[in-house]
């Protein structure tokens, strides 16, 4: 990457990221070239992902992008390898109907909050939720691609 890449990774990297699934999916998108971009910068700061965000994830590739299960997998291991994950545990679970119940959150979305939380996250990337909500005083949502700092 560039010194202004290396910079902004550094940037990114100084708080404890996580990231909805719609990140991880525009690195695949050629018809969204800098949005690709940012999502590529965040993929490469080795953020939190989520059990809920990569079974989205490898879904998603396997069905509408219509890769086979062997270049999913392969797709994963190569992109995160490095990156921390957190698996959903009950404790997770009750968490998130506590989410929902409070900030009304989308069921998996509560998910995906709820591990950014459990993970001591102060940052969860998302094009699809509330940008610059911030949920139980720690977590702040922000949608990167309106974030001037990436451009």
């Amino acid at each position: 990457m560039a010194t202004d890449s290396t910079e902004k990774k550094q940037i990114i990297m100084n708080d404890n990221i996580a990231v909805d699934t719609n990140i991880l999916l525009y690195a695949h998108y050629a018809d969204e070239p800098v949005k690709t971009k940012i999502a590529l910068e965040i993929i490469d700061s080795m953020p939190l992902i989520s059990s809920q965000v990569i079974s989205e994830y490898m879904n998603v590739l396997k069905r509408q992008f219509k890769l086979s299960k062997e270049a999913v997998i392969e797709i994963c291991i190569v992109n995160f390898n490095g990156s921390p994950f957190h698996s959903t545990t009950f404790e997770t679970i009750k968490l998130a109907k506590t989410l929902i119940d409070k900030y009304d959150f989308q069921l998996f979305d509560s998910v995906v909050v709820a591990s950014a939380l459990e993970s001591n996250c102060s940052i969860l990337y998302s094009e699809d939720m509330q940008n610059g909500i911030i949920i139980e005083k720690q977590l702040k949502i922000i949608n990167p691609f309106l974030a001037k700092r990436f451009r």
